[in-house]
């Protein structure tokens, strides 16, 4: 169920966005940032939080587990990783 959208709310997704958008390794950047763009407004405050953990990652570990080159460590493992290789897959390569 997605949260409600009051200030506090929408200023953490803006700030996830940005930070999303700019983490310094482009093709991260875009997978990341479009997805966010996509996923911000409807996640649950609890998406959020594991959201927020991922993006603190390292860029080329994350970019990894995203794209399934490297195996998610299993601390990382949720709905949002999940997601996040699907939304890969489907949107960034031909299956």
């Amino acid at each position: 169920m997605t949260e409600p959208r009051n200030d506090t709310r929408l200023a953490r997704e803006r700030k996830l966005s940005f930070r999303a958008w700019r983490r310094g390794f482009k093709e991260a950047d875009i997978i990341l940032g479009n997805y966010a763009d996509d996923r911000l407004s409807t996640m649950t405050d609890a998406e959020l939080d594991i959201f927020e953990v991922l993006i603190e990652v390292p860029d080329q570990d994350l970019y990894g587990w995203i794209i399934e080159r490297d195996p998610t460590p299993v601390e990382f493992q949720s709905v949002i990783m999940n997601e996040l290789n699907n939304y890969y897959k489907k949107t960034y390569t031909k299956i």
